[in-house]
């Protein structure tokens, strides 16, 4: 009786797992990418994960090597393509119906931020986005500048009083503050509610602390190739893999604020008188009015549930890639002390603490530093996107494949993952030329012609990406960015802690700064703060 039973189990069994090496074996003979030039050395379980895995900038170097079009491989050995070509890109990122992030991106967002923004896609996308612009919108950001000059006081307040019981200079990790700093930013501009997460005692802040565990230990980065490898094998989330409890702390702390946050904005905006009254400036209740507002047809308005969904989302995309990226422009002004010092004269000339938008975006020296960070240490330094059918991709740039054809497009099959490298295309040469690895303001006067080319939202930079899915929260960042430089560099001189070659990125998506001789300590950037005392 029981090899009765056992025989066809063993023959389902065998069949299926005969059908899924075949199938393997027909997509790796019959692959459109098969004949593009790309590195070697791939695991057959890894891929070149390995290497992306630990070293942040190895795409760079394959760019050398195979120029902008080449594949490499994924985990378990699938082909994935690499484009740096602007082309390309333009094609990909704006047709978002028919290149949209793969189930592996949209469950590892999912599982942590829930169904918001970032993870939908589609009509879906489409519909949320439509209702959540007017929060997002420069009207409204004027109207919170006001707090994020506010914010950046209370930061500079709290280093200056650490400098003094330092004997007039610190060793700060920027960094680490920068984040509590964002995170207190989006909760009174975002929710208008206060974390507190910069306490001038050091008290220890709950949601920082959880965000730092989940995304700035050592193990936050050791534990990101399981975190795919769970995604990418459904049978794997069964089991209670490193990590597994500290992302699910973070999203039931999230979600249990978010469930807290909306029931008094609901509150607050009927008591104000319904929809035509609004709680006031954060964005919450500018998405909860427009959500309820008569304009939208009753079947079509999103759920508490769906309102709740982003409220993760904005607390992580609202605080990290600011905090990062001011991080980075802060380290670069650090090792450039004449760029330093240019900028500080410009935003000394401002005879006020409290900068309104329009002065903030006046600023022209200001403006080229941000978008120089920006270019040279984009926060969010790749992404990517799966092909929904067969298609052809268009190229500025020919390849010649591994038998010396040239080729002017490159054929896609439905599946195919697509690297999309932001840095790498803000750091190619000859877009920018030869001095593309160097920090240099002076260039956004004299944009190149190649630039133009690159898909973008802003700044002919793929910072805040393009199309569809461009960020719904670019200006927010950027005026904050622009608050947090004017209060900082106005107050301090910043110069290395550490020996620039000392420092590294985190190979992320997010890429984090780390010490090179400390990797157990996470992500951190120490600099030298010092008072500026003018002449």
């Amino acid at each position: 009786m029981t090899s009765q039973v056992l025989i066809p189990i063993a023959t389902i069994l065998s069949t299926y797992v005969l059908f899924q090496l075949t199938k393997v074996l027909y997509e790796e003979l019959t692959s459109p990418l098969r004949n593009l030039p790309g590195p070697n050395g791939a695991n057959i379980l890894l891929g070149h994960f390995q290497y992306i895995d630990e070293h942040a900038n190895i795409t760079r170097e394959w760019r050398e090597d195979f120029r902008a079009n080449f594949q490499f491989r994924g985990l378990f050995y699938k082909r994935e393509l690499y484009t740096a070509d602007t082309k390309a890109l333009n094609h990909i990122l704006t047709d978002s119906y028919l290149y949209q992030k793969g189930t592996v991106s949209r469950t590892l967002v999912t599982h942590f931020l829930g169904n918001g923004l970032l993870a939908v896609e589609g009509d879906e996308h489409k519909h949320q986005r439509k209702i959540f612009n007017p929060a997002f919108s420069m009207g409204q950001i004027r109207e919170v500048t006001e707090i994020f000059n506010q914010k950046s006081r209370e930061l500079r307040d709290i280093w200056t009083r650490q400098i003094a019981q330092e004997a007039g200079t610190a060793r700060i990790d920027v960094f680490a503050w920068l984040r509590k700093m964002t995170l207190d930013v989006i909760g009174a501009a975002g929710f208008d509610y206060q974390f507190d997460a910069m306490d001038p005692e050091g008290q220890p802040n709950e949601l920082n602390e959880v965000f730092t565990k989940l995304l700035h230990s050592p193990q936050s980065q050791r534990r990101a190739t399981l975190r795919v490898a769970q995604a990418s094998i459904p049978m794997l989330r069964i089991f209670p893999l490193p990590g597994n409890k500290t992302v699910h702390g973070a999203r039931s702390k999230m979600f249990e604020i978010g469930n807290q946050l909306l029931s008094d904005s609901k509150a607050a905006l009927k008591a104000g008188g319904g929809e035509k009254t609004v709680k006031g400036r954060d964005l919450l209740s500018i998405m909860v009015k427009a959500n309820m507002s008569t304009d939208i047809p009753e079947q079509q308005r999103l759920s508490d549930t769906d309102v709740v969904a982003q409220i993760p989302t904005f607390l992580v995309a609202g605080h990290e890639t600011t905090s990062t990226a001011t991080a980075w422009a802060l380290h670069a002004l650090s090792i450039n002390p004449g760029v330093q010092t240019k900028l500080r004269e410009e935003l000394l000339s401002v005879p006020t603490d409290d900068p309104t938008m329009d002065e903030l975006n006046s600023l022209p020296y200001l403006e080229n530093v941000v978008r120089e960070s920006m270019r040279l240490h984009a926060p969010v330094a790749f992404t990517t996107r799966t092909a929904m059918d067969d298609d052809v991709l268009p190229l500025n740039r020919t390849y010649v494949n591994r038998h010396g054809n040239r080729y002017d497009s490159i054929p896609i099959r439905k599946g195919t993952v697509i690297r999309i490298p932001i840095g790498d295309v803000h750091r190619d040469k000859e877009i920018w030329g030869q001095d593309a690895a160097t920090f240099r303001p002076e260039r956004w006067d004299n944009i190149p012609e190649a630039a133009a080319g690159i898909p973008s939202v802003w700044s002919n930079l793929m910072t805040f990406i393009a199309g569809p899915h461009n960020c719904i929260g670019f200006r927010f960042s950027l005026v904050e960015m622009k608050a947090l430089l004017f209060a900082l560099i106005r107050a301090f001189e910043f110069g290395a802690a550490v020996p620039e070659a000392d420092i590294e990125c985190t190979s992320t998506p997010v890429q984090r700064p780390v010490l090179h001789g400390e990797p157990e300590k996470g992500s951190q950037l120490p600099l030298i703060v010092t008072p500026f005392v003018r002449g």
